[in-house]
């Protein structure tokens, strides 16, 4: 008998969609959400199971965001929000609040050179008095896609063929060439700021719409920004080359070697707020994170600044064991209906469990500086002192209570129980603008880097009509001129 006879294999494949099950999947792009828009639905099974499986890919290393380098500070306040929201952090100038922060590279192994083109991690958690808090973000202001059940697509697409290991174009222009809201995205990943000089100058985003609220229980949309007080700066190719020759760790080693110095980096934080009433007055759906926010509408207000002046007393208990996630929120901030943060909210903290252990918030590292209990107990490397005979809510023998209420986000939610994409997809406006802002030498380094993924082997005549398609949806001139180097290189 041959005893591989009935071993899975993708020789015995459908030709549609499955979950692990079996069950034919319908809808493979979007999340079941309560209208387009949101928020997301636990009950989307297919959603849960294909991220709690990409979750588990790796084991140990992250599966994204593996290569990275820790710093500890502290954020202060110096500019009073307390009309916009309750949170303790924020409570009044001055105040301060011990951090760590990370930057990381997302799709390349933790061995990887810090000098390829790729997305930049910023993720801080806040210790506050109210518990944790941590902002997590990248160092560009939008994402590639809008909704997380495309996430593992993704990302498998953007990380090397399964079959030889090797990152190739033809499977990035492939995949994107689906997926029309990235090409916003992609003005930032293929222009200069694709590869940053350090993590010293780089920028740091919230991408998400957050919310505040304050004690009024008032509801306003948020997004944040870091600025570093540096400046922003970049490398090119050639100086990537040299830079990443002598040295593949240099964002590393640049930032520890400035803290160490007393050079201390500092970032601004900043905000843009709007109104929720005024959300549906524009062109783009605010909670859509392919989008920005126009500056010249919704103005960049300071808050506080954040400083690093302590380098890790351990690179792998304060790097490795780090674990930030955007669904560990406090008081007087709240989530929004962008589908990519509803989701980010289940897949950060799973993939943490996973790869750390169910009690990985016990880790110094994680644990909560302010007091805390709970009735979680055992599993895997619980090590937390505990000789309590109640172990269960509510008990007369035990004296622990409900905290006192504080406002919480409580906006209507109404809808269809449906799959859908959002009304407002307006995929190319924003990404043609941004273009038209480069100067010249900037708009033919970025058109340089889009023709040389399209004219990679292996990518379809197909694939690049539908990006030079896009691109000339984004702007005409930008489309011929892709066009005409595509061809140009094409002939060679």
């Amino acid at each position: 008998m041959d005893p591989y006879k009935y071993r899975p294999s993708n020789h015995f494949d459908a030709p549609y969609w499955t979950t692990n099950s079996g069950v034919p999947v319908w809808n493979n792009n979007n999340s079941l959400t309560v209208g387009s828009r949101g928020p997301v639905l636990l009950e989307d099974y297919h959603l849960i199971e294909k991220l709690a499986q990409f979750d588990r890919e790796r084991i140990p290393e992250r599966v994204v965001h593996a290569r990275g380098a820790t710093a500890k500070g502290f954020f202060e306040v110096t500019h009073d929000i307390s009309h916009l929201t309750c949170a303790d952090v924020f409570r009044a100038p001055g105040v301060q609040t011990p951090v760590i922060t990370r930057f990381s590279t997302v799709i390349h192994e933790r061995g990887s050179p810090e000098t390829l083109r790729d997305p930049r991690g910023f993720a801080v958690k806040f210790y506050t008095r109210e518990g944790n808090w941590d902002l997590v973000g990248n160092n560009m202001p939008v994402f590639f896609i809008r909704d997380g059940i495309k996430f593992p697509d993704m990302i498998h697409a953007l990380k090397p063929n399964p079959k030889n290991h090797l990152q190739e174009d033809w499977r990035i222009a492939d995949f994107f060439s689906h997926v029309p809201e990235a090409m916003h995205m992609f003005t930032f990943l293929q222009d200069d700021v694709g590869i940053p000089l350090n993590y010293r100058h780089m920028e740091g985003f919230g991408v998400h719409t957050f919310t505040l609220i304050n004690k009024e229980g008032k509801i306003t949309y948020v997004k944040f920004h870091w600025k570093p007080a540096c400046g922003v700066k970049c490398l090119l190719e050639d100086e990537a080359v040299t830079v990443g020759g002598s040295n593949h760790s240099h964002a590393t080693k640049d930032l520890y070697d400035s803290i160490a110095a007393g050079d201390y980096p500092e970032w601004k934080l900043m905000i843009q707020t709007m109104e929720v009433a005024d959300e549906d007055k524009f062109d783009f759906d605010p909670l859509d994170d392919t989008k920005t926010w126009p500056e010249d509408i919704f103005p960049l207000q300071p808050v506080g600044r954040m400083v690093l002046n302590k380098n890790p007393d351990n690179f792998f208990n304060e790097n490795e064991q780090v674990a930030y996630c955007p669904a560990l929120i406090v008081p007087g901030i709240g989530y929004s209906d962008d589908k990519m943060l509803q989701t980010r909210i289940f897949s950060y903290a799973d993939t943490q469990r996973y790869r750390l252990g169910p009690n990985y918030l016990m880790l110094p590292v994680n644990a909560p500086k302010n007091v805390h209990h709970n009735n979680h107990h055992d599993g895997v490397m619980n090590f937390m002192h505990r000789d309590e005979e109640v172990n269960y809510f509510p008990s007369r023998f035990d004296p622990v209570r409900h905290s006192e209420k504080y406002p919480y986000q409580n906006m209507k939610v109404s809808g269809n129980r449906e799959k859908m994409c959002i009304a407002k997809e307006n995929n190319f406006a924003q990404a043609g603008a941004r273009w038209r802002s480069f100067d010249p030498a900037r708009q033919n380094r970025f058109i340089n880097r889009i023709a040389g993924m399209l004219t990679a082997p292996r990518v379809t005549q197909e694939v690049r009509r539908v990006w030079l398609g896009y691109m000339s949806q984004c702007d005409s001139t930008l489309g011929q001129k892709l066009a005409a180097k595509v061809q140009a290189a094409s002939q060679m």
